[in-house]
């Protein structure tokens, strides 16, 4: 069996790019290197990535995943709620079902890409156990 990893050179927090970082991020992806996956499983991080070695285990992601996904999710569903009840007035159990499955899929949708770039975010900019000092 042979070794897959890829040596690559460690950024300088001054020097990492922060549009990158999101992406990779949002992406599931090491912010480090794009290669090796961020997430082990749904929310699960990984202690460190598997192409380059970049550690993860200091991440503080805690909570923000969360209350940003309530906060574009919130900001989504509520004025798509208004617009559909003041145009079709559906049934009230019709339009609760509708909009509970579409909060609950989006919910789950975006929730591990939003941590997978808050912690992308933390990389960038050296936060949390991620830069030197």
């Amino acid at each position: 069996m042979t070794d897959r990893t890829v040596e690559i050179e460690q950024i300088d927090p001054q020097d990492r790019k922060l549009s990158t970082a999101l992406l990779r991020g949002w992406r599931r992806k090491c912010p480090n290197c794009g290669g090796g996956a961020l997430l082990k499983s749904y929310l699960k991080v990984n202690d460190s990535c598997t192409a380059c070695r970049e550690e993860f285990f200091h991440h503080r992601a805690d909570d923000g995943p969360a209350y940003m996904t309530i906060l574009v999710v919130g900001h989504l569903m509520a004025p798509m709620l208004h617009v559909v009840f003041v145009n079709w007035r559906p049934e009230p159990l019709t339009l609760f079902t509708i909009f509970a499955v579409g909060c609950v899929g989006l919910s789950l949708y975006l929730l591990p890409r939003l941590k997978g770039a808050l912690i992308g975010f933390q990389w960038a900019k050296g936060m949390g156990g991620f830069g030197n000092g």
